[in-house]
């Protein structure tokens, strides 16, 4: 048996940052819940089980905290765009998919999310 293709999925990563056009959004920070899957390539990893032939997604998270609580976004598009940079930026990533959620955004609604993804 061949195990190659792995998915490393984090999921519901909750951060706080500026996102909207309102006054009231530009002046107070707002949750967001971040999920991200990323499809690589693990043979190397699953063979040897050294930390070097594995995708670090402790890194990737941090760089997506990073980013996600030190700039502010007119537009979750641009949020979920800039997350899926960093989700997708290592070689090895073959896929990686982006969902960003904003909860209240909507009145009589749980939240608004953007879903972007990419393929190399």
């Amino acid at each position: 048996m061949q195990l190659n293709q792995a998915t490393i999925r984090i999921k519901n990563l909750r951060l706080r940052t500026y996102i909207g056009i309102n006054e009231d959004e530009i002046r107070n920070k707002q949750d967001v819940v971040v999920n991200v899957k990323i499809h690589y390539d693990a043979e190397q990893a699953t063979n040897s089980d050294q930390m070097d032939d594995a995708l670090n997604y402790k890194t990737i998270t941090k760089a997506i905290i990073k980013l996600v609580e030190d700039n502010r976004f007119y537009l979750l598009e641009k949020l979920t765009a800039d997350v899926l940079a960093i989700a997708a930026e290592h070689p090895w990533v073959s896929y990686a998919e982006v969902e960003v959620d904003k909860p209240h955004a909507l009145r009589f609604s749980d939240s608004v999310s953007l879903s972007l993804s990419c393929s190399k």
